[in-house]
């Protein structure tokens, strides 16, 4: 039995050590906000945060997940989120598969640096949208940070 505690819930799960975390998180626990896109922690969709930690979720075993962490999903955030209240505002997703991992980069971005500049979001959120929302998602994060886009 491993125990996570995710979205501040204890829970026991009887897996491989190697499972990765999305699939616990999914599989097991029954949060779907969390998705699974590439596999391969290259596109950011999977996004989690273990201890405030933006980590992709498809390529961590939850047994390297130390058995005191706090783990957060999209479902974590409650949906009233000041970064799910700026992406509405902006009208960010457009097919929104990316956008549950996308806010999670977003908000620990921010938590880290809350005054980001283009700069700071080009180096810190690598998250891949297939759809380009590139640009609306740049505006939500400067609506939040108070700023206006660089450029």
């Amino acid at each position: 039995m491993i125990r996570v505690k995710i979205n501040g819930k204890q829970h026991e799960v009887e897996v491989d050590p190697e499972t990765p975390l999305l699939w616990v998180i999914r599989d097991h626990i029954g949060y779907s906000g969390t998705k699974f896109g590439c596999g391969i922690g290259e596109c950011g969709a999977c996004t989690v945060h273990v201890d405030g930690a933006a980590t992709r979720s498809c390529s961590l075993p939850v047994g390297d997940v130390s058995p005191g962490a706090e783990i957060t999903t999209i479902e974590g955030l409650g949906g009233s989120h000041p970064v799910q209240k700026a992406w509405i505002a902006e009208d960010v997703p457009q097919c929104g598969y990316c956008q549950s991992g996308m806010i999670m980069a977003t908000v620990a971005l921010l938590r880290d640096k809350p005054h980001v500049t283009d700069t700071d979001i080009d180096e810190n959120l690598t998250n891949i949208c297939r759809c380009g929302s590139y640009p609306r998602i740049r505006k939500a994060i400067h609506r939040l940070a108070g700023q206006k886009a660089e450029g």
